[in-house]
């Protein structure tokens, strides 16, 4: 290898020749967007260059290719992070303006969605901005502070109209209302069984770490619980439940049925006392010999010691448990429309049945986002905790 060619290797960054790669196929190889003629027909495929005005595709490509540029050689931080924050930004903002372009006038049939390409390049510049953020190794509060600001871009983008032309747009026009129920009950799943897994699965991992005999009972039947496909677990209780809403009185006034909300619960709780009952007792194993002799010596009854010593010191790992189980339900309560249990699972699975891709986006980008979200959230206080935990061990 020649002295020149070692040079350039040493100025290339490792992770951003990957996502160079990717961001250049999508790109020159891939379609920026999608038109149809309307929502249920195949789509023709559109390149950069055809999507919008000669000279704003012309503006973007040289853009992108600057972006790509920058994140391919070793550059600051600083300043691959604002590079891919504005390409971030001018990519949706450009996809806007190609379903404007593509859209003939006067025609409420056509529909055009984001292309391959639009994703790649999404999904190129996510990485590079996701590495930037943690070579700078912010903070918790930072990194929630990052959130809450995509997320009022994104509604800026959104209020401003500026998607009104892309599909997804005109689906959710067209279920507007449905939309926000739907986002109702898919929190209400998500967070019901997680609360009802806390309640139970805290409990049951105190006994299994007092009670050593149970623990492995226990935990491995939790294991094998665990292991039961997801659309297996949904489809085994509707009969059961079907006969408790039938003969157990009250039951029906509840709203317990074979198919619908019930079902839909009971499977998304079964699935969250694994990780909640197991990182209970790595929790409670977890909390050092010394603390426990110490909480002791000064006279701390069991209860004492549980309550404001053990728990305690065992919250940062019993979070991460909750953590796993959000972001977990979050996407598992998607299965729930196949029995009528409501979230946004109703839309993707509508969107299947009719082969309207753009249907099935509504239903999926919500779900991407709020387990995105949650586990941002939820990893600053898992980190906040630990610390937190770490000056009381030495206090």
């Amino acid at each position: 290898m020649t002295e020149s060619t070692t040079g350039t290797a040493t100025r290339l960054d490792k992770l951003g020749v990957i996502v160079a790669a990717i961001a250049l196929v999508g790109l020159a190889l891939q379609p920026f967007a999608l038109f149809r003629a309307n929502r249920i027909v195949s789509a023709d495929s559109v390149m950069l260059w055809a999507a919008m005005p000669l000279w704003q595709a012309i503006a973007l490509i040289v853009v992108m290719v600057a972006a790509i540029l920058i994140i391919l050689l070793k550059t600051p931080v600083n300043l691959r992070l604002a590079v891919s924050i504005a390409a971030i930004a001018i990519l949706a903002v450009m996809v806007g303006r190609s379903g404007y372009f593509l859209t003939p006038e006067d025609n409420a049939y056509a529909r055009v969605s984001p292309g391959a390409g639009f994703w790649l390049m999404l999904f190129a510049f996510s990485i590079a901005m996701a590495d930037a953020i943690v070579r700078k190794a912010l903070s918790p509060a930072m990194r929630v502070f990052f959130l809450i600001v995509a997320a009022v871009a994104i509604g800026v983008l959104l209020w401003s109209g500026a998607w009104s032309d892309l599909s997804i747009l005109k689906e959710y026009h067209n279920r507007a209302s449905a939309f926000w129920r739907e986002g109702r009950t898919h929190v209400e799943l998500a967070f019901g069984s997680l609360a009802a897994a806390c309640v139970a699965g805290i409990p049951i991992g105190i006994l299994c770490f007092r009670v050593k005999k149970v623990r492995a009972t226990i935990l491995n039947s939790l294991n094998v619980l665990q292991t039961i496909p997801s659309i297996a677990l949904f489809g085994l209780l509707i009969a059961p439940l079907a006969w408790v809403g039938r003969n157990v009185p009250g039951a029906a006034a509840l709203g317990i049925s074979g198919i619908g909300f019930a079902p839909a619960i009971v499977a998304l709780f079964a699935y969250s006392l694994l990780p909640v009952v197991s990182n209970t007792v790595a929790g409670l194993d977890s909390v050092p010999r010394d603390a426990r002799e110490a909480a002791r010596g000064m006279g701390m009854t069991s209860r004492q010691l549980l309550f404001q010593v053990e728990l305690p010191l065992a919250f940062p790992v019993i979070l991460t448990g909750i953590r796993i189980v959000l972001v977990q339900n979050i996407g598992l309560a998607v299965i729930a429309g196949l029995i009528g249990g409501g979230g946004y699972g109703t839309f993707v699975f509508q969107g299947i049945a009719q082969t309207a891709t753009d249907l099935v986006l509504l239903g999926a980008l919500p779900v991407v986002g709020m387990a995105f979200a949650a586990a941002i959230i939820l990893d600053a206080l898992v980190e906040i905790s630990q610390t937190k935990g770490k000056k009381g061990k030495r206090a």
